[in-house]
């Protein structure tokens, strides 16, 4: 008889993890609070550095989850674990062998930036806004006009003590440099500005894309942080910054301000933990046993991690990582 192993989220990482148990002989089971499974992928347009079209990696996965058989359950919450079994929002107590937590992570409520005014002025978005938008077929202002003139800050609600966010979310600089080029590729005679702190091109084909931003597109990176966003009386976006390479205050009217969100620690995360035993880091993610030689479990035996419930993480590592939990998690039932 097959072993039920209850995976517990139906993104990327949830999807990879239960068809790699399949291929490991098992009985996975997935949980998603969502109606349909693809987690944070469904709202990606195209993905960096490739620009595949995130529809195809995401009917790969749902496709193959079809496939085998996998037993889905959508449109349902977990309200506590432990490594035997998974209770649910509405009181059912499903049992199994081991949990893979998939949950994933959310992303950062541009809001609580006041200065930047995120649901106050029109023609400020965020970086998710603006993959809703390339997805819809229709990037314009608030008005109806195409933007001749654009800026993207990073590293909103990252590196942030003020907001108790300071880790890095990793992948906003090249989603950052991928949104930019879009921009170019729609409207080619529009100025496109990046307002950054650091650039971290952490990942292959990522620098290249950076300087193809650059040498191809004539995107201008500009290494400071706005400080203030207020509008003005012709609709636009004023912003007032500072260049720190040249030590210079900046003043510049924009149509479009993007605002590249981080990814943050779930809100659920502390309850979840605390029911089940389970250590979390100071930001707020699920805390893995140990970084090198551990880092899909956790500190209780029977439960294992995959994706960005552990940290800020891309499409392409959390499959990974989803592959190596499942993996971990069928030698431990077969222990």
């Amino acid at each position: 008889m097959k072993k039920r192993i209850i995976v517990i989220g139906g993104g990327v990482a949830g999807m990879q993890t239960a068809l790699r148990l399949v291929e490991q002989g098992m009985e996975p089971v997935i949980v998603e609070k969502e109606p349909e499974l693809g987690g944070k992928l469904r709202g990606w347009h195209v993905l960096f550095p490739s620009f595949t079209p995130a529809e195809e990696v995401l009917t790969d996965l749902r496709r193959r989850v079809n496939e085998h058989g996998i037993e889905v359950m959508t449109s349902t919450e977990v309200k506590g674990f432990t490594p035997q079994s998974v209770t649910l929002a509405d009181g059912r107590r499903l049992t199994c062998e081991a949990v893979v937590l998939a949950s994933g992570s959310t992303l950062f409520d541009a809001s609580i930036k006041e200065e930047y005014g995120y649901g106050i002025y029109d023609n400020v978005l965020t970086s998710a806004d603006l993959e809703r938008m390339f997805n819809e077929g229709r990037v314009a202002r608030a008005d109806g006009t195409a933007p001749r003139r654009i800026a993207f800050l990073h590293c909103v609600g990252s590196r942030d003590e003020k907001v108790c966010q300071q880790h890095c979310s990793k992948v906003c600089c090249v989603t950052g440099v991928k949104q930019a080029i879009e921009m170019k590729r729609l409207f080619p005679e529009a100025d496109v500005f990046n307002f950054y702190m650091d650039i971290r091109m952490f990942g292959p084909g990522y620098e290249e894309l950076y300087r193809e931003a650059q040498q191809t597109y004539n995107i201008h990176f500009v290494r400071g942080r706005i400080s203030e966003a207020s509008p003005t009386l012709e609709g636009r976006v004023q912003i007032k910054a500072e260049d720190t390479l040249t030590g210079r205050p900046l003043r510049m009217s924009v149509d479009l301000l993007v605002l590249l969100i981080g990814m943050r620690a779930n809100d659920d995360n502390a309850a979840l933990a605390e029911g089940a035993g389970l250590q979390r880091a100071a930001s707020g993610f699920m805390k893995p046993r140990d970084l090198f030689l551990g880092n899909v479990s956790s500190n209780v035996g029977g439960i294992f991690y995959a994706g960005t419930v552990t940290a800020p993480k891309t499409i392409g590592e959390s499959l990974n990582e989803a592959t190596a939990a499942a993996d971990a998690a069928a030698r431990y039932v077969e222990a």
